[in-house]
């Protein structure tokens, strides 16, 4: 069995292993025709249910051919034009050579001890990343492994900050189209998702200012404590971004604390023509940012980022086995000391990879693209007349509805657009995402991918449309 570790002795074994599984997934990109196959967890189940864990094939062939059956051939394959659902993004290749250092490497980016140069690197991007939104000199942050996380270590700090101890008191303030996270966290922290003011959207889906003054008066009036503000740069399902510089005003006056949730948005931190639309964030006193959404990132890829530096304590524990107290007297290192997480992985080689490769520009051109395409969709189904569609993007993100031409009920609409959605899935030639708005069904278009055209989403539209029509149809000839 010593032979499967890696070593000095193994290295050919390493080598050939891992030439194997690249050429297999090579192919398989280079012959996928869609974005699924079309597959049902009733068909695939089988196939998995019967690979018996305790009796191991020996062999790295072997495994990878069993791997075709229960996984690569079925896979949900991101980088195909016409995936246009999540906000899952097609990676670059400087980030995957990265992935397949330090997965090999294996360094932990908790102690110095276990990371050395990782830890500087690291500590480099996130430093390139605060200054690219302009926190200041005292900012500093950590990588995590998504949104999610930055978003609740972000809200963990801004209640720490109160310096309350009667959670009871504590609210937070986000917009109706605001993360679930941003709840969920509430919950996590002690304060109850009733802790959560949810401040309505505007036309374009950003949050009210006006409103949010309001609540915020509301909230002193009553004795309560307004802990923190979450403002949405790229809002999950339209892409909308709030009123940042206003936010921050408030957040001033009502002494509030401003997080940022730029897991989507911050694509435009490369952008050389979009970075204005960011304009405000520099106010924050946290950001999140998700490198594996809008910075073509493998995941996981995220950060949180502050402006004091020192809020971070709020993070930190000394373990006398892992990181004492004496390695603040000298000076050593240590990530963990940042971080709501121990053992980590070194995720932040992906994007110095990538930088060193493609530039800041190059990102910043290839979310370009997408912002670009999203607007080219809008004028699509602007002017198609079996489409309603909601607001105009201000990133990548377009939210559409089927409407039939004849009368039909608003139920009926409703089926037809989640069967249309349903049907595109099983045939695997293109994959959309679902979301309601005002209580009803719609459709999505998630653009994270630059070799997407525009002739691919107008096919999407007319597959869409033949599926709803069919189900009316049919549900009309049985009525």
């Amino acid at each position: 069995m010593r032979s499967h570790l890696l070593n000095d002795t193994t290295a050919e074994s390493y080598r050939r292993s891992v030439t194997e599984g690249v050429e297999r997934v090579a192919r398989k990109l280079a012959t996928t025709r869609g974005p699924f196959t079309g597959v049902t967890p009733a068909e695939l189940a089988p196939a998995v249910d019967a690979v018996d864990l305790d009796r191991p094939l020996g062999d790295a062939s072997a495994a990878l051919d069993e791997l075709e059956d229960v996984y690569l051939r079925d896979a949900v394959y991101f980088h195909h034009p016409r995936y246009l659902a999540h906000l899952n993004c097609p990676v670059v290749i400087p980030a995957l050579l990265g992935e397949a250092v330090l997965s090999a490497v294996n360094s932990s980016l908790d102690t110095w001890d276990q990371s050395a140069g990782g830890t500087l690197i690291e500590r480099k991007l996130i430093d390139w990343t605060t200054g690219r939104i302009g926190l200041g000199p005292l900012a500093d942050g950590v990588f995590t492994s998504g949104g999610t996380q930055s978003n609740l270590q972000a809200l963990l700090l801004a209640r720490e900050e109160t310096g309350t101890t009667d959670l009871t008191k504590l609210r937070i303030f986000s917009s109706e189209c605001s993360h679930f996270s941003v709840q969920k966290s509430a919950q996590l922290l002690g304060l109850g998702r009733d802790a959560v003011v949810s401040v309505p959207v505007d036309r374009n889906k950003r949050m009210q200012s006006v409103v949010l003054a309001a609540e915020l008066e509301a909230c002193r009036a009553e004795g309560l404590i307004p802990m923190a503000i979450v403002a949405t740069a790229g809002t999950t399902d339209f892409g909308s971004i709030d009123p940042l510089p206003e936010i921050a005003n408030l957040a001033a006056e009502y002494g509030a604390w401003m997080h940022v949730d730029a897991a989507y948005g911050c694509g435009l931190l490369a952008s050389r023509t979009r970075r204005h639309l960011l304009d405000g964030i520099e106010r924050a006193d946290s950001v999140t940012v998700d490198y594996h959404k809008s910075f073509f990132q493998p995941v996981s890829s995220s950060a949180v980022l502050v402006r004091d530096g020192a809020t971070l304590r709020h993070a930190t524990y000394h373990a006398d086995y892992l990181n004492p107290r004496r390695t603040l007297a000298e000076k050593i290192p240590n990530q963990v000391d940042k971080s709501l997480q121990t053992t980590r992985r070194f995720d932040a080689l992906k994007l110095w990879m990538t930088l060193r490769v493609m530039g800041a520009d190059g990102i910043g051109e290839l979310f370009d693209e997408v912002c670009d395409l999203a607007r080219e969709g809008f004028e699509l189904l602007a002017a198609d007349p079996r489409y309603d569609v909601v607001v105009e993007p201000q990133l990548s993100t377009l939210v559409y509805r089927y409407v039939p031409e004849t009368a039909t009920s608003p139920e009926d609409v409703d089926r037809a657009n989640l069967h249309a959605r349903k049907a595109l899935f099983a045939s695997g030639e293109a994959v959309v995402a679902g979301t309601k708005v005002d209580g009803r069904q719609y459709l999505k278009f998630t653009l994270l991918n630059p070799e997407t055209t525009a002739a691919d989403i107008a096919a999407v539209l007319d597959l869409i449309a033949g599926h709803a029509e069919q189900y009316l149809g049919e549900n009309l000839v049985h009525a």
